[in-house]
C-alpha cells in the first residue's frame, strides 16, 4: 500500500506471496532511490539493459540522469533515450505517478501502438520500442483493472503492408514481463527479410475483470517455455 499506483505497485510486489509492504509518503523518495532499477514496475529486460549502459542502475541514478540541467532539459534527455515513457521515467525517479483511474466500462480490447516518424532498421531499437510500447499496454490494462488471454500483436512496414500475429493464453496476463516476452515471440517469427518497420503494436482482447480472477491460474510457462 502506498500513495500512489506505482508506489503502491512496488509494495505489492515487495514480499510476495504473502507479505504486506507499507510506503509511508515520508519514505517514498528514500525507497524509489535504493531499489535496482530492473525492479521498477514499469521497467522490462530491454529497457533496464539500455539504462545499465547509460550508467543507470538504481532510482537515485534515475533521478540524478533526469536532474542533468534544467528540468525541461533533463526530460528532454529522458525522451531522447527512451520516447514517450520517458515521461513516466521522470515523474517515477521521484515518487510521482499521476495516472487517472477511468471509470469503468465495457471493453473488447485494450491495446497500444506508435508510428515512427522514421522507419526502424535495427531489431534491437525495434525490441525496445516493442517492450515501451506493452508498458502502456500493462498500464491501460491496470486502469481498467482486467487482464487478457489473447495476445496481437501489428506489425506495419514502409509499403504499408501489414501482418497481425495472435496467441491465445490458458490463463488471462497483464504482466508488462509476459506481454513482452509473448510480444517478442510473434515479432521474432515473421520473416522480415531485412524490411524496415513504420508502426508496431501490442493489443489484448478476450479481457477478465481483474478483481474476479481467482488467485490459482492455469500456468503460463513450462520448461522454461510459454504456453499457448
Amino acid at each position: 500500500m502506498s500513495i500512489n499506483k506505482f508506489l503502491a505497485k512496488m509494495a505489492s510486489g515487495q514480499n510476495k506471496p504473502n507479505g504486506l509492504t507499507v510506503i509511508l509518503p515520508e519514505d517514498a523518495i528514500a525507497f524509489v532511490e535504493q531499489l535496482p532499477i530492473e525492479k521498477f514496475h514499469g521497467i522490462g529486460e530491454v529497457t533496464a539493459a539500455k539504462m545499465h549502459s547509460l550508467g543507470i542502475h538504481t532510482g537515485a541514478d534515475l533521478k540524478m540522469r533526469s536532474s542533468l540541467t534544467l528540468p525541461q532539459a533533463s526530460l528532454t534527455d529522458l525522451t531522447h533515450h527512451f520516447g514517450k515513457a520517458g515521461h513516466y521515467y521522470y515523474k517515477i525517479a521521484r515518487a510521482e505517478d499521476d495516472r487517472p483511474v477511468e471509470a469503468n466500462r465495457v471493453r473488447k480490447s485494450i491495446g497500444a501502438e506508435t508510428s515512427f516518424a522514421q522507419d526502424l532498421s535495427d531489431v534491437g531499437q525495434m525490441l525496445q520500442e516493442l517492450e515501451q510500447i506493452a508498458q502502456i499496454v500493462e498500464q491501460r490494462l491496470e486502469l481498467h483493472e482486467t487482464r487478457g488471454r489473447t495476445l496481437t500483436l501489428k506489425v506495419k512496414f514502409p509499403d504499408y503492408q501489414q501482418l497481425t500475429r495472435s496467441k491465445t493464453m490458458l490463463a488471462p496476463i497483464s504482466e508488462l514481463d509476459t506481454i513482452f516476452e509473448i510480444a517478442k515471440i510473434l515479432f521474432l517469427s515473421i520473416e522480415q527479410e531485412n524490411r524496415s518497420v513504420r508502426l508496431l503494436g501490442i493489443s489484448l482482447s478476450n479481457l477478465d475483470n481483474a478483481k474476479q480472477t481467482q488467485a490459482i491460474q492455469l500456468p503460463l510457462f513450462q520448461n522454461g517455455n510459454i504456453i499457448f
